[in-house]
């Protein structure tokens, strides 16, 4: 399904779009040669060493991203729920053969030291399918059919990833909630969402002898302030039981179900627990690093955290303390500032389609890519919990680069064709 398209393919496609992604993959590669470098070895250019392999990423993304342009617009939708079934066989297939690293069986080795990730390429796959879904049957989200189709959609390759288990990665899932509420799902979906994550906090910090009873005494006072309004009385009642409920289920998850370092993770965010030398080591290495760069950085290759090994993953999960140390706080800006722009310009492209397969997709990547660097951020300064997921186009990795550039890259085919793609 290949389309000659001439001078107007290249006048319709979002070069700004590519611009910054090119400008994130430089950044990218400039921050992992300077965290694995090595002066012994620096004289010669090793396509063996992290960053050498980083360079055949991104050309080889460069080719997948720019291969995809030529494809018909059509091709992504017609063919979703194939692409979508190929991503959920390969999850299945990396819980049966798959390679465990770090204590996840994320990962299938293919040969020649590289590893495929099948989580990261199920959040196209599951952007493709939802955008078909949404663009086929037009739900608005306010029935429990369509909310619990969406749900079934996402839910499946998020299980399938959890059982890995992979929290990081599914985590991310949860940013399908932001193109459904779009497309129409009640707002009361995201303050039910906001609403588990403060009673979730609220169980580690308040005893739960303390906090059921402030629960049931709020629930009480709403029920009796609207007790000739039977509907919002039964509301208020179920809401109750349900938060009651949820409390003892994030409980019974906390101690029966998450491993010893996610448990501490947890309680080093929240302040219960200080662990320097264990599981807390990494994240005050990364505020280490990051807060000595200061205005502007010590400079190329000059950061001692980064020289001498202080980060654990600095390459990957912790490549942000990198661009902290080595070029401060103006430089730390300028790559948030990329990030925004490049988001902004996403949301807005999406705002611009005429199908609304198009939209949605557009903004499965905006919320995709949002959360991925909020939360990889927010683990390198502290603020999250280290769950473990890359920084686009910037950490190192095969499978995370190109899911990424496939992503990104598919959507801005859509976009060159919005005008004959209804």
């Amino acid at each position: 399904m290949i389309k000659q398209q001439g001078s107007r393919f290249f006048f319709n496609v979002d070069w700004i779009s590519i611009l910054i992604f090119m400008a994130l993959c430089a950044v990218g590669f400039v921050n992992i040669y300077a965290s694995v470098f090595n002066a012994s070895e620096s004289a010669a250019f090793s396509f063996t060493s992290s960053y050498g392999k980083q360079l055949i990423y991104i050309l080889a993304g460069l080719v997948l991203g720019f291969s995809i342009l030529l494809v018909d617009a059509k091709f992504f939708s017609v063919f979703s729920p194939i692409i979508y079934g190929i991503t959920v066989l390969l999850l299945i297939a990396v819980l049966l053969i798959g390679t465990r690293v770090a204590g996840n069986q994320a990962w299938i080795s293919i040969g020649g030291g590289f590893r495929l990730q099948p989580s990261e390429f199920a959040k196209f796959g599951t952007s493709l399918l939802l955008a078909r879904y949404i663009s086929n049957f037009n739900p608005k989200f306010r029935d429990i059919k369509s909310i619990a189709t969406a749900a079934a959609i996402i839910g499946l390759p998020l299980t399938l990833i959890l059982l890995q288990p992979d929290a990081g990665s599914a985590l991310v899932f949860l940013a399908f909630m932001f193109p459904m509420y779009r497309e129409g799902l009640s707002g009361y979906f995201l303050l039910i969402f906001l609403g588990m994550i403060v009673l979730f906090v609220a169980d580690f910090l308040v005893p739960i002898q303390i906090l059921i009873p402030i629960i049931l005494a709020m629930g009480a006072f709403f029920v009796y302030q609207n007790k000739r309004k039977q509907k919002i009385m039964f509301s208020a009642i179920l809401v109750t039981v349900v938060a009651i409920a949820y409390l003892f289920f994030v409980k019974l998850t906390y101690e029966k179900i998450l491993k010893p370092h996610q448990r501490t993770r947890i309680e080093l965010i929240l302040g219960l627990k200080m662990d320097p030398k264990g599981v807390g080591y990494n994240v005050i290495q990364s505020k280490i690093a990051i807060g000595s760069g200061q205005l502007t950085g010590r400079g190329f290759l000059e950061g001692t955290q980064t020289k001498y090994g202080y980060v654990p993953a600095q390459s990957t999960d912790f490549i942000f303390s990198t661009i902290g140390e080595e070029w401060g706080f103006i430089g730390c800006s300028v790559v948030i500032g990329l990030y925004i722009f490049l988001l902004l310009r996403l949301i807005n492209l999406a705002e611009r389609q005429r199908s609304s397969f198009s939209r949605v997709y557009g903004y499965c990547v905006a919320c995709i890519l949002f959360f991925h660097v909020f939360i990889n951020i927010g683990m390198a300064i502290g603020i999250v919990p280290v769950i473990g997921i890359p920084l686009p186009f910037i950490s190192y990795g095969g499978s995370s680069l190109w899911s990424f550039t496939v992503l990104l890259f598919i959507f801005l085919k859509l976009d060159s064709n919005r005008m004959g793609f209804i």
